[in-house]
């Protein structure tokens, strides 16, 4: 499902530090420093690229390549994309944890060797026991 509680905290975060990059790059721009506005404007980009990824992707799964189910074994994990393709990781399978529970990422390889990452958060799990045995399932792959 998906976690709109988490969108708003990430709007939180990126809305604002991109507007004032933005606004600072601006006002370098039309002053005496335009070296330091092109850092500035890239920054606002790069970081209005990240969070526009983040929450269409791993918030609302709203991009085709976000992934809507999970499904662990010990061979084997299989994700089911919005766009309705299937991937399945097999190789250097890795699960990473964070700190505080609240989400985690996936990496490996399907079977074409290509690498593929995925991050999941907890509010998209229909409650805390769910987000709880899935991350258990996966320990293994630590």
């Amino acid at each position: 499902m998906q976690d709109k509680a988490g969108m708003v905290w990430d709007l939180l975060l990126y809305v604002p530090t991109v507007g004032v990059l933005g606004l600072l790059a601006l006002k370098l721009w039309y002053g005496a420093n335009q070296g330091v506005a092109y850092v500035l404007f890239f920054m606002a980009s790069f970081f209005f690229i990240a969070g526009a990824n983040r929450i269409l992707k791993t918030r609302l799964m709203l991009l085709s390549s976000a992934p809507v189910a999970l499904e662990v074994s010990p061979e084997q994990i299989r994700l089911e994309l919005r766009g309705g393709g299937r991937v399945t990781l097999v190789k250097d399978v890795r699960f990473y944890a964070d700190s505080q529970g609240k989400s985690f990422g996936l990496s490996g390889k399907d079977g074409l060797e290509q690498p593929l990452q995925f991050v999941f958060h907890r509010g998209q799990f229909a409650d805390q026991t769910a987000y709880r045995e899935v991350t258990e399932a996966l320990a293994p792959y630590k």
